[in-house]
């Protein structure tokens, strides 16, 4: 699967054209599960969204390989005004809301096992999981029906002050150790969950406190971006709960816990152990392609919008996923997301994958790296030297 290009030439296809609408795919997998229990009649089924992501969209994309092609800059601004790619994010969340109460009708009905309920719970978890990253693409939008669009499709997943803190705080510390966002090299990922999860929701707080407060309204105000998102996740659950009773909350609660998690793994692995440099003044250098890894693995790019091509993302982050452009530069990490998500849960495992990636593309100067400070001497010894870092 290619691209079509000439660079000197505006005649030029996006040969993935239709295929972006495999993003599709994921809202449906609730839907896929059910019928697949009733062709078979075993309940095994319920856990095929599990299998899907961990297990066929790896395999599909050892196969289908990488794709390194970028759209030539003669064609970008026609390329964005496409409606066709904006539609597909916008079909996600009516997609996503079906498969939520499809969820929770199903987890109530008092028909499902526990082991059953889990594999379903899970399934739907990966949809509002995904979810988050349809509500990212949207998010970064200028307008008010994406930016509408973005905190709907957070709702089911009870994740509404990701609205804020990813795009005006994450975008802002992006690979320094002050980013709750970014792990450091030797953090496990469950260090690094609790870490994130309460930085991101303090930060979120602090900036809409910021925002309200230069126009000088109280944080407890109706605009509070913050809110107006948790306002909407209290809504749904309130209405599920009240039509099909509590077991409907525990369920709702359960499925978001794990869809936030498929988040703060994506995070966890996408600037591992990577740094901004400061001047000489104490400034942050700015975002490059450097300070984030990528993959250019074709399924999971079609899947989550391209979000594996994180360079370009930060440094143009209203540039629609359509447009993304690899970087020679940019580190690259070994496998695609669904491939790494499930190592980053056992920690062994993953540093020995990921810590000599992270000390190669730093040519051993781990003095350059973003270090978790318990494990600092651990590393240096291990992986390389610290020199004196320049600029601080």
């Amino acid at each position: 699967m290619t691209t079509l290009a000439n660079p000197h030439t505006a005649h030029w296809i996006d040969a993935r054209k239709p295929w972006w609408a495999l993003g599709m795919l994921v809202p449906l997998l609730p839907f896929i599960c059910y019928a697949l229990v009733q062709i078979t009649g075993s309940g095994t089924m319920w856990w095929f969204g599990p299998v899907f992501l961990y297990g066929i969209v790896p395999l599909l994309d050892g196969w289908i390989g990488d794709d390194c092609s970028n759209p030539p800059e003669a064609v970008v601004a026609e390329l964005e005004q496409q409606r066709w790619y904006r539609w597909v994010t916008y079909a996600f969340v009516p997609l996503q809301y079906a498969a939520t109460v499809l969820g929770v009708w199903l987890a109530t009905s008092g028909n499902l096992a526990w082991w059953e309920l889990l594999g379903l719970g899970a399934t739907v978890g990966i949809v509002n999981g995904v979810g988050i990253n349809t509500a990212h693409e949207l998010g970064h939008k200028t307008g008010a029906v994406e930016r509408w669009l973005a905190k709907i499709a957070l709702a089911p997943v009870a994740y509404g002050h990701f609205f804020i803190e990813h795009n005006r705080g994450h975008h802002v510390r992006a690979a320094t150790p002050e980013d709750p966002a970014s792990a450091r090299m030797g953090e496990s990922f469950w260090a690094f969950l609790p870490r994130t999860v309460v930085g991101s929701i303090r930060s979120a707080w602090h900036l809409e406190a910021q925002r309200l407060g230069r126009g000088g309204k109280p944080v407890w105000h109706w605009q509070n971006h913050n809110l107006q998102a948790w306002a909407m996740t209290v809504l749904l659950f309130g209405s599920l709960t009240a039509w099909l009773g509590w077991g409907a909350l525990l369920f709702l609660v359960l499925q978001a816990a794990y869809g936030a998690s498929l988040l703060e793994a994506v995070n966890y692995l996408e600037h591992y152990g990577l740094k901004r440099a400061k001047d000489s003044s104490g400034r942050y250098e700015r975002v490059q392609p450097k300070h984030s890894w990528n993959n250019n693995r074709v399924v999971t790019n079609l899947l989550l919008y391209q979000l594996q091509r994180h360079s370009d993302h930060h440094a143009n982050p209203t540039r629609r996923y359509q447009a993304l452009r690899h970087f020679d530069e940019s580190p690259q990490l070994p496998a695609g997301y669904a491939t790494l998500i499930p190592l980053v849960y056992f920690p062994p495992l993953w540093y020995r994958l990921m810590d000599r990636h992270v000390a190669a593309y730093h040519h051993g100067d781990l003095g350059k790296a973003n270090l978790q400070p318990s494990q600092r001497a651990r590393l240096l010894a291990c992986y390389g030297s610290q020199p004196q870092e320049t600029g601080g």
